[in-house]
């Protein structure tokens, strides 16, 4: 097995760790108790946000690698891409169910991998039918289910479209932008610039409090900080802002150092997959036979285009860059 190879297994296995991680955005809804949603998202930026400024200690030479510029970028890419992002989710899931939100994250791989190969060409557009039409299809035939499923009251599906709109946007402009920055990072740089991401979005939050507090947002005031009644809420927030912040947005960039964007951008598919799995789950029922279709479908599509960029490694009638060993 060559290098190249190598690096691209690797960089898919951290791939499915990150859109694991990633997927846990989607059931924040479905654990805050008495609690709202809000408390929670509150909870998990700021200990993100903590956990980013232990990184940032932890790797200050790191740090001292990155401009200026660099490190803001990073802090701007945490609120776009972990606050923004996460908050669309939220709100997309309690209006719209557990399929819509998760169905429309699955326009990302599309779109990012046409995007992708029109400003790199990495392989021919003949190649990437297969996989695209596969993912297109399976968007497709989840969506029409989703309309179908209970939602929060009248009304609600157009906000949970509206949302899943945002979230789309805002993943759009992340991945771009990551994608775009972490070609230029210096070696070994993914774990200060997670610790970056992290500490932007704890930030944001911080920014943010004295007005989700002055529209009566948060129950923590009224229902209490002790432990007793909030710890499923705390404990939660650890879970998410470890896994989806820290672990998922560190193997998510150290993929992407490994992975052409066009594959990268496609296997983001696996979150939508992942989330509806696990909001389902906390539905307590199985999928439709259209959610089942278009689930399998969308995993069809990741398949063949893990074995198209694999087989097109060391053909020169393609034009896949030049991957590099990156050991972040």
């Amino acid at each position: 097995m060559t290098i190249a190879h190598s690096n691209i297994i690797a960089g898919v296995i951290l791939a499915v760790v990150a859109t694991l991680s990633w997927a846990l955005n989607f059931i924040a809804p479905y654990v805050t108790g008495a609690y709202s949603i809000y408390d929670l998202m509150v909870i998990r930026f700021l200990i993100s946000g903590a956990l980013g400024v232990v990184v940032m200690v932890l790797c200050r030479a790191q740090l001292r690698c990155l401009r200026r510029n660099q490190q803001f970028l990073a802090a701007g890419l945490g609120v776009i891409g972990y606050l923004g992002y996460s908050t669309c989710i939220a709100a997309g899931v309690i209006f719209g169910g557990p399929v819509l939100t998760p169905a429309f994250i699955g326009m990302v791989p599309v779109l990012l991998a046409l995007l992708s190969n029109a400003t790199k060409k990495t392989l021919p557009w003949r190649r990437l039918m297969r996989p695209l039409t596969f993912l297109t299809g399976g968007l497709v035939l989840t969506n029409i289910s989703s309309i179908n499923q209970p939602v929060a009251g009248h009304g609600a599906w157009l906000m949970g479209l509206i949302f899943s709109v945002c979230a789309v946007v805002l993943w759009l402009a992340f991945s771009l932008l990551n994608q775009s920055a972490l070609e230029k990072l210096p070696a070994n740089s993914s774990g200060v610039w997670t610790g970056l991401m992290m500490a932007g979005a704890g930030m944001g939050t911080v920014c943010l409090l004295p007005v989700v507090q002055a529209l009566d947002l948060l129950k923590l005031p009224i229902l209490g900080f002790s432990v007793s009644p909030a710890g499923h809420l705390y404990v939660w927030g650890l879970v998410i802002a470890m896994m989806s912040s820290l672990v998922g947005a560190w193997a998510w960039n150290a993929a992407s150092r490994r992975l052409p964007m066009v594959l990268s951008g496609q296997l983001i598919s696996l979150e939508s997959l992942f989330a509806t799995l696990l909001g389902l789950l906390f539905h307590s029922r199985l999928p439709t036979p259209l959610e089942a279709s278009g689930l399998a479908a969308i995993l069809v599509g990741v398949i063949m285009a893990v074995r198209i960029i694999l087989t097109s490694i060391g053909n020169p009638s393609c034009t896949i860059r030049k991957i590099n060993s990156v050991n972040s």
